[in-house]
């Protein structure tokens, strides 16, 4: 089963690294963000991915065709421009990488990988989310229910502490961060059948595909979702990329599901 990955974006909210580099090329303990989804998906047998680039695509075209050296000690030898490569560390991935435009929504980029499917189901994500959600038992809810698309529902932690306040202005509660104050939200972790081309239709470079696509599968009754209570966090800023920093330097990256 293909896996298709946005990875266009221009990351504009963490400014402050994707103006070198594309937002799924942000490092979380010295490895693309990218990298580390790709190992979830890997941890559960998918190997076959579909990246869709745009803004500095040819930065993730470099890490993926210099992978080898990228993980390897190498002895290089000027004199006779011969090099000697050790400890390599290879993955067991296929990559397709393609250029579906700098300034394309993401509608329109699964729209221009989609001759890339074929006849079978898909699994889709974002460039920018890791989360521990068991990618077989996300599989079998989808195909049990035989709709055309799944997305992966989760309940993020509230951004901000919750206090209680008496007349006399003391606190008698404070709750740090509550989990599910915004309700369910779309976490990224699609599974679509085929028949989304369907969904995919007119101008769809200027279509974000959580806008029209995902509100006419909702309307057609098309859209189900699978519920994800565990760990699932969105690189979207700075401080998102200095907690998932934090959290890998300390041996507690819940989405590090793989040895």
């Amino acid at each position: 089963m293909k896996v298709v990955i946005f990875a266009g974006g221009m990351g504009t909210r963490i400014s402050e690294e994707s103006h070198l580099k594309p937002k799924p090329m942000i490092e979380i303990g010295e490895k693309p963000i990218l990298w580390h989804i790709m190992k979830i998906y890997s941890h559960y047998g998918f190997n076959d991915f579909i990246i869709c680039l745009g803004y500095k695509g040819y930065v993730i075209k470099e890490y993926f065709m210099n992978y080898f050296l990228h993980n390897a000690d190498v002895t290089i030898d000027l004199a006779n421009n011969q090099m000697e490569v050790h400890n390599s560390k290879a993955e067991n991935f296929k990559v397709t990488l393609v250029d579906t435009g700098l300034h394309t929504k993401t509608a329109g980029r699964l729209k221009r990988i989609m001759h890339h499917i074929g006849n079978e189901d898909f699994m889709l994500t974002y460039g920018d989310g890791v989360a521990d959600v068991n990618l077989h038992e996300l599989l079998k809810f989808h195909q049990q229910h035989n709709k055309i698309a799944t997305v992966t529902a989760i309940q993020p932690l509230g951004r901000f502490g919750v206090m209680n306040i008496n007349e006399d202005h003391t606190v008698d509660v404070f709750k740090e961060k509550v989990r599910g104050d915004e309700g369910w939200i779309n976490g990224g972790f699609f599974v679509l059948k085929p028949e989304i081309i369907k969904y995919l239709d007119g101008d769809t470079d200027k279509q974000m595909w959580e806008e029209e696509p995902l509100r006419n599968l909702a309307a057609n009754d098309q859209l189900m979702a699978y519920r994800h209570d565990s760990f699932w966090k969105c690189m979207d800023a700075l401080r998102d990329k200095h907690e998932l920093e934090d959290l890998w330097n300390s041996g507690q990256a819940k989405w590090k599901i793989w040895e």
